[in-house]
């Protein structure tokens, strides 16, 4: 999903906006970012599962489209999960809006604090 999501930026020009969505997903992978030790603790998800919620930004780092995303999903138990979108495979179907915004942000690399590619405004 964000292979696509990226593609679509990148064919329409969307450099700055906004990503929402829900859907469906058989595998998920989610992660956590420990600021102290600068480390993703990643969770890979596996069946069948609703996703519940996807919410998201585009910005830009090194002259392509950058996405920042995250979901909620849940399983046949309805138990919910959720957190950074490393990697979605959309099972029956996907819902996904993408509202293009005008201007640009891009993305810096705060090495010193966070370790994060975090938003930069000139």
């Amino acid at each position: 999903m964000l292979f696509r999501s990226s593609e679509i930026c990148s064919r329409e020009g969307i450099r700055l906006g906004m990503v929402q969505g829900l859907g469906a997903a058989d595998r998920v992978v989610i992660g956590l970012y420990d600021v102290g030790s600068r480390i993703y603790h990643k969770t890979t998800l596996e069946g069948p599962m609703e996703i519940t919620s996807l919410a998201g930004n585009i910005s830009r780092k090194d002259g392509a489209p950058y996405l920042h995303m995250h979901i909620n999903v849940c399983d046949q138990q309805m138990h919910v999960l959720g957190g950074h979108l490393n990697e979605c495979r959309i099972s029956a179907t996907a819902e996904i809006f993408i509202r293009s915004m005008a201007g640009e942000v891009g993305r810096r690399l705060d090495e010193a604090v966070t370790g994060l590619n975090l938003y930069q405004f000139d």
